[in-house]
């Protein structure tokens, strides 16, 4: 088991299906509020991150396709942020 999370991308798999899982939590309990949108948000964002990096495998690509994916992840969670945000008023 040890020897397979040495691999970066079963490392991120595991992350992604424990992330999964948490999100899934969040919404079985019926959890509801700014908390609990920002949380989904941010695990959301960080899985989108793991899969570029890892399983698009731009970890140690040019720093152009790197920023440019990471930037359209930031962009749409941001948008996605701001809609929630002028959802409130």
């Amino acid at each position: 088991m040890m020897n397979a999370l040495k691999n970066p991308a079963n490392r991120a798999w595991v992350v992604l299906i424990i992330a999964t899982l948490i999100t899934w939590y969040l919404g079985e309990v019926g959890a509801a509020g700014t908390a609990a949108i920002v949380a989904m948000l941010v695990i959301a964002f960080i899985k989108g991150r793991l899969v570029i990096l890892d399983f698009m495998e731009l970890r140690n690509a040019p720093t152009m396709w790197r920023m440019l994916l990471e930037g359209w992840l930031i962009l749409v969670s941001s948008l996605i942020l701001l809609a929630y945000w002028i959802s409130l008023k």
